[in-house]
C-alpha cells in the first residue's frame, strides 16, 4: 500500500487533477466528506488529507510514503527523512517581507511577526539584521498597524489583502509552489511502485508547461 498525504485547501484542489491525469482518483468526493483517509481507484494507493504543516511530518516519519506540500511549509519544517523530487508547479505565490506603506524600517533591531519562525530567523540573519520574531497564526496584516511589529513575513498571492490594510510588499524571500516529497526509506523499499508514480506525475507536469 502506498499512502499519499495531501494538503487541505487550494493545494488539494490543484493536486487532484494532476493525480487524475496520472491515473489516481479518490473513490468518493473529498470535498463532500469529513473523512481524512480515502481509498482510490487503485487498490495499492490511498490518500490522506491533512493540514499543510503536518504533511512533512507524516512523510518524514513514514506515516505517509509521499506527500504534497507548499515550499514555504517545507522551508519552515526543515525536516530530514524525505526527498523533494518534483516541483508540481501549482499554488504559486511568493514569500515576502511587508510593512506599512511608506514607513521607515528601524535602523537597529527589528520586530517581525510571522508563522514562519525558522524562515524569518534565517532570512534576517543572512541580511545581517537582528530580529525579534513573534509567532502569529493569522490576521498577519493587522500586526504592524497596531505596533505589534515593524514588519511581517507572509505569503503574497495577489497582494490585494495587504493593499487593503495599508501594507506594501518589500523583499522577496522565495518563490513558492507545491512540491512532491517522498520518504527516503519508502523510496528504497517500495521503489518499484513509487518511482513509476513520480515519473508519471513528472510527465503530467511537463505536459502542462
Amino acid at each position: 500500500m502506498i499512502t499519499i498525504a495531501l494538503t487541505k485547501g487550494r493545494i488539494l484542489k490543484e493536486t487532484l487533477p494532476l493525480l487524475a491525469q496520472a491515473g489516481i482518483e479518490p473513490e468518493e468526493d473529498i470535498s463532500a466528506s469529513r473523512k481524512l483517509m480515502f481509498a482510490t481507484n487503485r487498490s495499492d494507493i490511498r490518500l490522506l488529507v491533512l493540514r499543510g504543516v503536518d504533511v512533512p511530518t507524516y512523510v518524514q516519519f513514514g506515516a505517509a510514503d509521499l506527500g504534497v506540500a507548499g515550499k514555504d511549509t517545507l522551508m519552515e519544517h526543515e525536516g530530514n527523512g524525505y526527498y523533494e523530487p518534483l516541483d508540481l508547479g501549482i499554488s504559486r505565490c511568493r514569500l515576502m517581507t511587508a510593512g506599512i506603506v511608506g514607513a521607515r524600517r528601524p535602523s537597529g533591531r527589528i520586530r517581525v511577526a510571522t508563522k514562519y519562525l525558522n524562515v524569518a530567523r534565517h532570512y534576517y540573519a543572512e541580511c545581517g539584521r537582528q530580529a525579534d520574531v513573534i509567532k502569529l497564526y493569522g490576521a498577519m496584516e493587522l500586526a504592524p498597524l497596531v505596533s505589534l511589529c515593524d514588519e511581517i513575513v507572509d505569503i503574497v498571492d495577489t497582494g490585494n489583502t495587504m493593499k487593503a490594510n495599508g501594507l506594501e510588499s518589500r523583499e522577496l524571500i522565495a518563490d513558492i509552489s507545491s512540491r512532491l516529497i517522498v520518504n527516503k526509506g519508502a523510496l528504497k523499499i517500495k521503489h518499484g511502485t513509487i518511482r513509476p508514480l513520480i515519473n508519471q506525475l513528472d510527465a503530467v507536469v511537463r505536459a502542462a508547461d
